[in-house]
């Protein structure tokens, strides 16, 4: 691994040290996360285990049990799994790469990742094997991954023409994928996809500032939730903030 991996992984560190995990509960709960646990908790299995591949403070591994998955916590930062089994000793967790899962072959029903693999500048490629390799026959893949919306792809545009890096802070590596690339990835990993859908536009609309942000963590306020709405029903791949995937292992 290169170095920017090595300070992406040190800046998800210092990340979770200064969250909580009410505020990460309290995201979870949010509309637009609710809204894309609806469209992939029915593709899980109910009798085999669920591995989330860079679980931070563990709100969807909670959010999950709740519903009566069997769920298990995968993190690279040490620091977020000690947090998380500090709040709830009960959570199953344990500490990886994605590139190389301490997992035996297809031993999982389910394989979730949320905003993981955009961090890596070699590409998804590896985790994508790693996580058909641990997958039984049949297992199912869930992936969220950042779009280069309107906004996104705006703000790249005005970075290249200031002459700066097209990353926010080059300590931290993150990217987008469209919808074409990352089908494309999916595939080449050996995975069928079942679904691909846009997501969290009022997301997308809290990056441009106060009119659309809500007091609280990371809360959008009623003028972002509609327009957000109106955008995921006549615009939905202009305003997407994060694609959802759902593929299966063949």
């Amino acid at each position: 691994m290169d170095e920017r991996y090595d300070s992406t992984r040190h800046a998800w560190e210092s990340i979770w040290r200064e969250a909580t995990i009410e505020n990460e509960l309290e995201a979870v709960n949010s509309t637009r996360s609710r809204q894309t646990l609806d469209v992939y908790v029915p593709y899980l299995p109910q009798n085999a285990p669920i591995l989330e591949a860079g679980s931070g403070l563990s709100a969807v591994l909670l959010a999950l049990r709740e519903r009566g998955c069997s769920v298990i916590g995968l993190d690279y930062a040490v620091n977020a799994l000690e947090i998380s089994r500090a709040y709830d000793p009960t959570l199953t967790l344990t500490a990886g790469d994605v590139h190389h899962l301490p997992i035996r072959d297809a031993s999982l029903g389910a394989y979730l990742s949320f905003g993981v693999f955009e961090h890596f500048e070699a590409g998804m490629g590896a985790p994508l094997r790693e996580a058909y390799r641990v997958l039984r026959k049949n297992g199912i893949l869930v992936l969220t991954i950042p779009y280069p919306n309107v906004i996104q792809r705006a703000l790249a545009f005005k970075r290249r023409v200031q002459g700066v890096s097209a990353l926010n802070d080059d300590s931290f590596y993150e990217s987008t994928y469209s919808r074409v690339t990352l089908t494309a990835e999916v595939i080449s990993a050996g995975f069928e996809v079942l679904k691909i859908i846009p997501t969290s536009h009022s997301y997308t609309l809290w990056g441009l500032g106060s009119l659309f942000r809500a007091s609280g963590y990371y809360r959008t306020n009623v003028l972002a939730e509609n327009l957000g709405a109106l955008a995921r029903i006549f615009i939905p791949w202009s305003c997407n903030f994060m694609t959802l995937v759902i593929a299966r292992k063949s």
